[in-house]
């Protein structure tokens, strides 16, 4: 195994309509996922389904970055019911459109390999998420437990590692970070969740569900991918953050 190890996340909308995936469409990506632990992921997974959404995450050695982030692409483009954010990425900075969304973290050496991947649907491509998205981002950054935090969001062309350029008129951000002990998670978990939902317009929905918010607004997944594991942290929180009463 090399030195640096990094999960690698990208987010697409490819459905047919603009509010949920298919279970069809679900179901032919995961179907292709081995395809990239056949390159030499050490685990691969359909992380985030969110709205229109879906996100593939990959626990990977750094030599494979560039190879395994094109057959994720790959595996999007041919199983895609629209195109649609695969068509803004270019080879050329100057003609990048709105496409896939990107985001990278390194592991920490000789721990498992741990994430939280945040996911971001916008029915309208609401310009406030990327604000919602770094807000995320520094709410995790430096706390304890936590190895490394996927770049914030900022505006121009970005180049995408094996795969090419998009622009920023991109939407629905995705972010990861990495953790190093499971007693970080759900502290980590919890401070980038409310850093979140402490903006205006954004909801936090369980993995799969359908993007039925006024318009206007945002949603939000959040899922922990443990050792190749998926962990869907809606449900536990939803609990979580119930407030008791009637205890006197």
């Amino acid at each position: 195994m090399g030195d640096v190890m990094k999960v690698t996340s990208f987010g697409a909308d490819i459905s047919n309509n603009d509010t949920f995936c298919s279970k069809t469409l679900i179901k032919n990506l995961e179907n292709d996922l081995h395809c990239i632990t056949d390159m030499g992921a050490e685990k691969a997974a359909l992380t985030n389904i969110t709205g229109d959404d879906v996100v593939i995450s990959a626990f990977i050695e750094d030599d494979l970055l560039e190879p395994i982030n094109k057959c994720i692409v790959d595996i999007l483009r041919e199983n895609s019911e629209d195109l649609g954010d695969l068509i803004g990425i270019s080879s050329k900075p100057e003609n990048a459109g709105e496409g896939v969304s990107y985001a990278e973290a390194k592991i920490k050496e000789d721990m498992f390999p741990d994430a939280l991947i945040l996911a971001f649907d916008t029915y309208g491509g609401e310009s406030f998420v990327s604000n919602v998205a770094n807000s995320t981002i520094k709410a995790a950054r430096g706390m304890n437990g936590v190895t490394d935090v996927s770049a914030e969001i900022v505006s121009g062309v970005k180049k995408i590692p094996g795969v090419g350029y998009v622009s920023d008129e991109t939407d629905d951000p995705i972010v990861v970070a990495t953790i190093e002990d499971l007693e970080s998670v759900g502290v980590v978990a919890g401070a980038m969740l409310g850093a979140a939902l402490g903006n205006k317009n954004v909801y936090l929905v369980k993995r799969g569900s359908p993007s039925y918010v006024i318009p206007g607004s945002a949603i939000v997944s959040l899922t922990a991918f443990m050792n190749g594991n998926i962990i869907d942290l809606a449900v536990p929180f939803e609990q979580k953050t119930r407030i008791l009463n009637n205890l006197i």
